[in-house]
């Protein structure tokens, strides 16, 4: 197909030029790896084929015809610069009429495609750093000290279950669990949640890991990190809360997890970046460890996340929230995820658990915006909504913008719920 480049920078629905984020989609039964422009994908793999890329180092051809990302996170940031540059350079209105018709040849239209995740995620790491949606559900349990004394001196997180990632568009299936029963002294019920909820997340994909017992320095921790991607973590809030004392989130989170096909280079939000929140007066600084000048200055990203439900195009909007409204930067997740040795991985997950504003219309979640089921939310349409009945579905978008600068739309997360199964577990 022949493609008017010019198009990817004037009026590509946030999918220009200035974003190429990456993707997977089937093909003959294969998978192949992607970038989005506008609303059309390239294949990757086809064109690491062709002579096309032979400017591109043989490493980095090689890793582009692999099913998933993580041969390409694992070359580092100076191949994804490269690789970034070659992209722009072959899919901009000044490249030659031949490597249009070159490239053309390797572009198809985003709705003839069947996307997939493009990433293996060995493991997924959920974090808990919004101090609003932080205090906000502490303030449900505990009034008189919403905070546990730990929150404002690391970044809080627990392991989640990467085997349940699934990719956007994926049907949920509501989850069979034990709750707690109303009278305390009975026993617990064992039947599917009555409390579904969703969370609106960013992923923070890991790009280069590092050694076993070797810890990331939090100068050196935006390195480690590729790109970022809207994440949905569904949460069974009575399933959660009878289990999570003592060791945490279980089975009422590893049901399943929604991901954005779509993964935005962290390359292409460098002018969206902005200084971490501030920490109010009164409040500890971080640990040397976790604090880097640089990091604070620019750490943060202004992404503007909104959630709808029923809704693809926000006509039903749950909540508008912003990332940059984080207490905790990615760069400190990282470090204090291996500050004890861990080792991160090429395709790793850090989440940063539920993005939420200072105002409750801001509230990333039903936990916050019903107050536990207290207060039931009136929708538009005259529905109300405690938590998520079957056949609801989540919308997360997101979205950068500027003054003078081209926009940049992330990619959605979507997922509806279906029903639980008829059949409760039970053993034969």
């Amino acid at each position: 197909m022949s493609i008017e480049t010019k198009s990817w920078n004037e009026d590509a629905n946030g999918f220009g030029l200035n974003h190429l984020p990456y993707g997977a989609f089937r093909a003959n039964g294969s998978t192949c790896l992607c970038v989005r422009i506008g609303d059309f994908v390239l294949d990757l793999a086809a064109c690491a084929a062709d002579d096309v890329c032979d400017s591109l180092p043989v490493e980095l051809r090689k890793s582009l015809t692999q099913p998933t990302l993580n041969s390409l996170l694992a070359l580092g940031p100076q191949s994804w610069h490269t690789l970034r540059e070659w992209l722009t350079s072959v899919l901009e209105e000044a490249a030659s009429d031949e490597v249009k018709t070159r490239i053309g040849l390797f572009i198809h239209p985003l709705d003839k495609v069947e996307l997939a995740l493009p990433i293996s995620i060995g493991n997924y790491t959920d974090f808990y750093a919004s101090l609003h949606h932080a205090r906000r559900v502490g303030e449900l349990f505990r009034p008189d000290n919403p905070l546990l004394p730990n929150y404002k001196h690391i970044p809080i997180g627990y392991h989640g279950r990467a085997s349940s990632i699934v990719v956007s568009g994926t049907e949920i299936r509501r989850p069979w669990g034990q709750s707690r029963p109303p009278n305390e002294s009975a026993p617990p019920n064992f039947g599917p949640s009555a409390a579904l909820d969703y969370e609106v997340e960013l992923a923070f994909i890991v790009g280069q890991g590092n050694v076993l017992g070797e810890p990331i320095p939090i100068a050196e921790a935006g390195q480690h990190l590729f790109g970022v991607a809207l994440l949905n973590d569904w949460s069974a809030r009575d399933i959660q809360s009878w289990e999570y004392q003592p060791l945490g989130p279980f089975l009422g989170k590893s049901f399943a997890t929604s991901i954005s096909p779509w993964i935005t280079p962290l390359a292409a939000l460098e002018p969206f970046r902005v200084p971490a929140l501030p920490r109010p007066a009164g409040d500890p600084q971080p640990l040397p460890h976790l604090y880097n000048e640089v990091d604070q200055q620019n750490g943060a990203l202004d992404i503007h996340v909104s959630a709808a439900l029923n809704a693809a195009a926000r006509d039903m909007p749950l909540a508008q929230t912003n990332s940059r409204d984080l207490y905790w930067t990615a760069a400190q997740m990282a470090t204090h995820h291996t500050s004890n040795g861990c080792n991160l991985q090429p395709g790793d997950i850090l989440a940063s658990g539920t993005l939420s504003g200072p105002e409750r219309g801001s509230a990333g979640c039903f936990m916050e915006l019903t107050r536990n089921g207290a207060e039931p939310l009136q929708l538009l349409n005259g529905d109300r909504r405690t938590w998520l009945q079957d056949g609801d579905e989540i919308t997360l978008t997101a979205f950068c913008e500027r003054p003078g600068l081209q926009h940049i739309q992330l990619g959605r997360c979507t997922g509806r719920i279906l029903p639980a199964h008829p059949a409760a577990p039970q053993s034969s």
